[in-house]
């Protein structure tokens, strides 16, 4: 009886030839070619990473750099002769004559805003016993503005040459052979370093000018004893510093109500309960 043989085969994977020998080489070379497909992917990646990074460092280069230009040519600007000191300009004097600060600051000339030696100026103008303090303001290109505070005085000390107009630390602002016009004596026994003057002088300090120029004198030996004296011969009691504002307020209310002459004393150490005599 014949017998009849199966013979199995089995089909090759999809994308890749069958056949015996000539099937494996076939299938070797599809294999290789995608290989090598994939290796030119990858060094496409790559170049693409890669230029993608070295742009992003050449900005960050280019950046950089123009910022550090910049700041180069500020500072080479501000360090240049343009801008050099040419010009000083001083405001709020009245008593100090302008062209005697500028000139006493005049070594700064020529040199460049931001080297001014800060020092050197104090030094120059701690010179002017009158000025109380001031502040410079540079303005480029070659400017700088000094703002004075000058020196308010209050009273007047009698002295061996005269009268001294001073201010509330005792500093005179101007020594006069005849009394100053509109402002009291300071009668002080033991002088501008004594607690005395300081309380008259911050007494004096805050009162307003319709009540400073109907004073003649202030006294005061301790703290609390500051007595004022009008023109017209009426008393102030002042008392103590403390509150002298308040004080002032009180004092000027009773001097419209009650004017001077009407009374011989004005007692305003407690000024919440004022008492006239």
């Amino acid at each position: 009886m014949p017998v009849t043989r199966r013979t199995s085969t089995t089909a090759a994977p999809a994308g890749l030839p069958s056949g015996g020998t000539a099937g494996v080489r076939a299938a070797r070379s599809v294999l290789r070619a995608a290989q090598r497909a994939r290796k030119r992917f990858e060094r496409a990646e790559v170049r693409r990473f890669t230029g993608r990074t070295r742009r992003r460092r050449i900005a960050w280069i280019a950046g950089g750099g123009s910022v550090a230009l910049t700041f180069g040519l500020i500072i080479g600007a501000a360090y240049s002769p343009l801008m050099a000191l040419r010009t000083i300009e001083v405001v709020g004097t009245s008593r100090i004559p302008a062209g005697d600060v500028a000139a006493a600051l005049a070594d700064q000339l020529g040199t460049p805003l931001p080297l001014l030696d800060a020092d050197e100026v104090k030094t120059e103008l701690s010179q002017f016993k009158l000025i109380q303090s001031y502040v410079t303001e540079s303005r480029p290109p070659g400017t700088v503005v000094v703002r004075v505070i000058e020196r308010v005085p209050v009273g007047v000390l009698a002295g061996a040459s005269g009268f001294d107009l001073v201010d509330s630390a005792g500093v005179v602002v101007e020594t006069t052979p005849e009394r100053a016009v509109g402002y009291p004596l300071i009668e002080a026994p033991d002088g501008v370093d004594s607690a005395g003057f300081t309380a008259a002088a911050a007494v004096l300090a805050v009162l307003p000018e319709s009540i400073r120029t109907q004073l003649d004198s202030v006294t005061a030996v301790t703290t609390d004893d500051v007595t004022l004296s009008l023109l017209g011969g009426e008393r102030v009691v002042w008392g103590s510093a403390e509150k002298s504002e308040y004080k002032a307020v009180v004092l000027a209310a009773l001097l419209v109500g009650h004017p001077a002459g009407t009374v011989n004393e004005y007692d305003v150490s407690s000024p919440d309960s004022a008492v006239l005599r």
